[in-house]
């Protein structure tokens, strides 16, 4: 047995696949349930367990750790954010993966999950397309690979991560340490994340857009105005999906944009884009 076939070997049991996945599906209609569930099985998932409400949901999650929720926004006792909130409780630090349902179509009512971590919203009905790259972005969270760099080492990158959602930082900063950095600095909006930057220097800032008293093109617009610091590769993740607003965002200065929610192999090759830069 060459050693070749050897590491090849092992390098396929340590992938983790969509038929690996343990789901907890939250839905309140049974028609709805068997709809989903039958997309996930087409995509390899077998390990299906199910609940109709809030207080259902938090029981089996008492008891089990699925690899990732999936739940519809309303229930009859509240609503899937009030499952996502209760996750952030249990785990807070490294909470399941969560992914919304819904064919709610307003801003105002999926803001909320945009800004929390979320790995998608997916619309009712979504396609093959849709549950297939939402199923990726949770592998991607559940099996760390490294970034690799030619001009920096990942682990020794000094990441600010501004945002005002300290479930969105959690986010980030999982998704950035599955990718081999360690070594971060959280604000939770520009004004503080101004005052670190007068403090220490950083080699990369990952920052939200929407924020209370300095923003993230604000923060933009100081860095890239300032002699010591205009050098520094801005990620900014917005949940904003106006075009003219993003052009005003992209004319402040940020390396990179990225939609909310967002997948960690777009956030994997932004920064390779970014931080590889001569």
């Amino acid at each position: 047995m060459s050693l070749f076939w050897l590491i090849e070997v092992v390098l396929i049991m340590n992938e983790l696949l969509s038929a690996d996945l343990a789901i907890l599906l939250v839905e309140p209609s049974a028609t709805q349930r068997k709809i989903i569930a039958k997309e996930l099985e087409s995509e390899g998932v077998t390990n299906i367990d199910f609940a109709d409400t809030v207080s259902s949901a938090k029981s089996f999650l008492e008891k089990h750790k699925p690899d990732l929720v999936i739940s519809s926004l309303h229930l009859s006792d509240g609503s899937a954010l009030d499952i996502q909130q209760y996750i952030s409780e249990i785990q807070p630090e490294q909470p399941i993966p969560f992914m919304l349902v819904s064919s709610e179509t307003r801003k105002t009512q999926l803001e909320a999950f945009k800004q929390s971590g979320v790995v998608a919203i997916l619309p009712k009905p979504f396609t093959k397309v849709h549950l297939g790259r939402a199923l990726n972005a949770t592998l991607d969270l559940l099996s760390p690979q490294e970034l690799e760099l030619e001009l920096y080492d990942v682990q020794d990158l000094r990441i600010l991560i501004v945002d005002d959602s300290r479930l969105a930082r959690n986010h980030i900063r999982r998704v950035l340490t599955n990718l081999g950095a360690n070594r971060f600095t959280e604000a939770e909006d520009g004004e503080q994340a101004i005052n670190f930057l007068n403090e220490q220097m950083f080699d990369l800032i990952v920052t939200d857009f929407n924020m209370p008293n300095v923003n993230g093109q604000e923060l933009a617009e100081h860095i890239r105005n300032s002699g010591e610091h205009s050098h520094i590769p801005i990620l900014m993740v917005t949940s904003e999906a106006n075009d003219t607003h993003l052009a005003n965002v992209a004319q402040s200065g940020v390396n990179a944009l990225c939609d909310k929610p967002f997948e960690p192999e777009v956030v994997k090759q932004l920064l390779h884009s970014i931080l590889e830069q001569d």
